[in-house]
């Protein structure tokens, strides 16, 4: 380890002993943290439950997966408020955020992307704008 190697050298210089380098070479890129990622599910209830979803993302491992049913039906103007602060955060980690459905919303650190395809139109539209530029 990194801090055996400091203490050694610390230790041979108080004791007298030479070992003839006058430097100790710390090597960070030998050692890497083994991370997870975490996917991670939170229901919104209220304004105040916003910080701990925020905290998690902040880590940087963490995917939320946030339910916001029950404060779209109490509050939607709170609820535009919440999801208005994690959109900041999310942006400021440069990450990804997304609605899945009108009840969930998923947020993403900046090492993972959500895939967003536009949904085609019905068929019925596709029609309707042919013939009026036929």
């Amino acid at each position: 380890m990194v801090f055996d190697k400091i203490k050694r050298a610390f230790s041979k210089s108080l004791s007298g002993e030479s070992s003839g380098e006058d430097y100790v070479e710390i090597d960070l890129g030998k050692e890497e943290i083994d991370q997870k990622v975490f996917v991670k599910l939170f229901s919104l209830k209220d304004y105040e439950e916003v910080n701990p979803i925020l905290n998690s993302l902040r880590e940087g491992y963490t995917i939320a997966v946030i339910d916001i049913k029950t404060l779209r039906q109490r509050d939607p103007i709170e609820l535009k408020r919440a999801v208005s602060k994690i959109k900041k955060t999310t942006d400021a980690m440069e990450g990804n955020i997304a609605g899945f459905g009108e009840n969930v919303i998923i947020v993403t650190p900046s090492f993972a992307k959500i895939h967003k395809e536009a949904m085609p139109k019905p068929k019925e539209d596709r029609e309707n704008i042919g013939s009026r530029w036929d």
